[in-house]
């Protein structure tokens, strides 16, 4: 959000911006490619431009809003949550479920997330992807 004040009589410009649902292909460099699903178009967006992107797999459907008539994108949004399988993390110690300690464990997409310790590699897990948070175990 930005504060501004304007003087009476300016005008202002209205943006039209889109909300379309794109599918993540791959990363190219620091760019990530998307495929609209109804036109089959190819883009590459900024990953600095996308909410969520160290939790993106292949295949994930995200919300690109860009300005409708200029086509740019303005941002990309990955859903709140999003289930990723844990690739590597210490072995939980048996009965220890009643502590808030966390530890830290790599998911497929190669981030890291703060995990209890009882979850162990090969689980799957639900994570909030604004900020990388565990949210539950998925069973």
């Amino acid at each position: 959000m930005l504060e501004r004040r304007f003087n009476i009589g300016e005008k202002l410009e209205d943006v039209r911006v889109e909300r379309r649902p794109y599918q993540y292909l791959y990363m190219d460099g620091q760019d990530a490619m998307f495929m609209n699903n109804e036109t089959f178009e190819q883009i590459p967006i900024s990953k600095d431009l996308i909410t969520g992107a160290d939790f993106m797999k292949e295949g994930d459907i995200v919300e690109v809003v860009s300005d409708a008539s200029t086509e740019t994108v303005l941002f990309a949004e990955m859903p709140i949550k999003t289930q990723l399988k844990i690739t590597y993390t210490e072995p939980g110690v048996k009965g220890d479920t009643a502590t808030n300690t966390l530890k830290p464990a790599t998911v497929e997409t190669g981030a890291t997330v703060r995990v209890p310790l009882f979850i162990d590699t090969d689980e799957i897990i639900e994570v909030d992807t604004r900020d990388g948070s565990y949210q539950g175990r998925v069973r």
